[in-house]
């Protein structure tokens, strides 16, 4: 495969003009995504890129048997098919070159700023454009994009001791692929979905595997399956037909929606079909026990794994559920007073989310960041996009964009889309800025909580990093996602403050 990337450290192309019309930050699918629509928009940008490589939250998660549980044709660009998927759930070498390939079919790869980390981006109101410093040195932007996406900062547990443990410790965003586990005592923390997917391929290995968990998760069986040589072919052939496989899938996968926003109750059947995966794999009465969950499925995110549950019934595995008390120099101390002694801690413990780290690096005009504003009235967005206080910020993947049934690509078209009907209208209207208003902000807000105390996430009965410190979701879209569509289509300028250009000194 040929690569799209740069030295570390080493200024990208075009990296001389300290000012850009549009700055955009991350290369991940939105990063790219939105870079691609700028540039067939003939729209100045360019992408500010901290790794060497493009790619995001597919080029991190190089975890062993790390792959998507959305199917390929529906998790790619609209307007970006690949015939050339091997499987209907695609891998994460798969997409990172799929990602790759892209930069190159488009044309975008020049305009990314490889090994170039956003520290901070501070808005000028007198100058009218944002101030960005950056690993190699300060920028101006008129408008910024954060495009680092919601599964970019791993999330390392608060546990007692852990930086003091004389073991290997790594989290499943940054495996370390140097180390060999092969014959160690291994633990896990954390059983979601990185490491259903990781502990089936490490268990063989090690000698011992000790995985810790807090809350048992909903697994169904894997639908996922290889896609024939003459399928490709067809593909290559006749892309109608794939247009025609990615609409379908879409449609299905809407038509999901239904028990996770609609009809909760619905959701018993999902479970039947869990519950006999379960009993199917796991004969164990006492490790099927800890392994049930006592939640509806969907509240927490569902889980696609045929090997998960064997691995776990293996002779070398142990499944823990007392809390853990703390980390000591050689192993792992339980709330029972129990100390197992492993080798190697792999943390399995997703993302920050709500609080992600990216959020306090960006300051408006008042001298808050966006962090700051998020914890005081929670996350949230205008069409998970804009937020008042912060001119020309526009977040794709932002608040309330996030779904439960369907692709997350998808929804980021819906939001680039509104993004560049943005940056038209501010320029038909000559204007310096653009900035939601309170109102529509508030309105739009509030009827989205309304429509959240109706779906599985607030009445399945469990907590999950969906919600925030006050119950509420700042993470999900709680409807059809083709009314998102409709949403972004056009801007209407009545929601926003528009700040007009100087015309003279001040």
């Amino acid at each position: 495969m040929t690569t799209v990337d740069a030295e570390r450290g080493k200024p990208g192309p075009g990296s001389g003009d300290r000012h850009l019309p549009v700055a955009i930050v991350g290369s991940g699918f939105a990063g790219l995504g939105t870079a691609i629509r700028l540039r067939q928009a003939g729209i100045e940008f360019a992408v500010f890129e901290k790794a060497d490589r493009l790619g995001g939250t597919w080029r991190d998660n190089s975890y062993p048997g790390s792959r998507c549980d959305v199917p390929s044709h529906l998790y790619s660009f609209s307007f970006a098919p690949n015939p050339g998927w091997t499987h209907t759930y695609p891998t994460q070498g798969e997409l990172w070159e799929y990602l790759e390939e892209t930069a190159r079919r488009f044309e975008v790869a020049d305009a990314i700023r490889f090994g170039q980390e956003v520290e901070q981006a501070r808005w000028d109101g007198e100058a009218g454009h944002w101030e960005i410093d950056t690993t190699a040195g300060r920028f101006t932007a008129g408008s910024l994009v954060l495009g680092n996406g919601p599964l970019s900062a791993p999330s390392v547990p608060d546990v007692e001791g852990l930086e003091d443990f004389e073991g290997t410790v790594f989290h499943s965003a940054a495996w370390d692929h140097d180390h060999d586990l092969a014959g160690e005592r291994v633990a896990v923390i954390g059983t979601g979905a990185s490491a259903i997917q990781f502990i089936p391929e490490i268990q063989p290995q090690v000698d011992e595997l000790v995985v810790f968990q807090r809350t048992p998760g909903w697994v169904l069986p894997h639908p996922d399956r290889a896609i024939h040589p003459w399928e490709r072919r067809l593909y290559r052939a006749f892309p109608p037909a794939q247009r025609a496989v990615r609409w379908t899938i879409y449609w299905a996968r809407e038509l999901t929606a239904i028990p996770f926003v609609k009809r909760p109750r619905m959701m018993r059947h999902v479970q039947r079909i869990a519950s006999g995966h379960l009993r199917r794999q796991v004969a164990d009465p006492t490790l099927r026990t800890k392994l049930t969950p006592d939640y509806s499925p969907g509240c927490k995110r569902l889980l696609l794994s045929d090997d998960y549950y064997p691995a776990l019934a293996s002779p070398n595995v142990e499944v823990v559920t007392d809390r853990i008390a703390g980390v000591t120099r050689t192993g792992i101390r339980t709330a029972d007073g129990r100390e197992r002694p492993v080798d190697t801690i792999i943390l399995g413990t997703g993302f920050k989310v709500v609080d992600n780290p990216a959020f306090d690096i960006v300051v408006g005009p008042e001298g808050r960041t966006l962090g700051q504003a998020f914890q005081d009235k929670g996350m949230a967005a205008y069409l998970g996009t804009t937020v008042p206080g912060f001119p020309n910020l526009f977040v794709i993947g932002g608040p309330n964009t996030g779904i439960g049934h369907t692709s997350l690509v998808f929804m980021y078209e819906a939001q680039i889309h509104y993004l560049v009907a943005a940056l038209r209208t501010l320029e038909e209207r000559g204007a310096t800025s653009l900035e939601v208003r309170r109102e529509p902000f508030d309105a739009y807000n509030a009827d989205l909580q309304r429509r959240m105390r109706h779906t599985v996430w607030s009445t399945g009965g469990c907590r999950s990093w969906y919600l925030d410190a006050h119950g509420n979701n700042p993470t999900l879209w709680p409807d059809w996602t083709w009314r998102f569509f409709l949403r972004t289509r056009t801007v209407r300028p009545e929601d926003y403050r528009f700040e007009p250009a100087r015309t003279g000194p001040a």
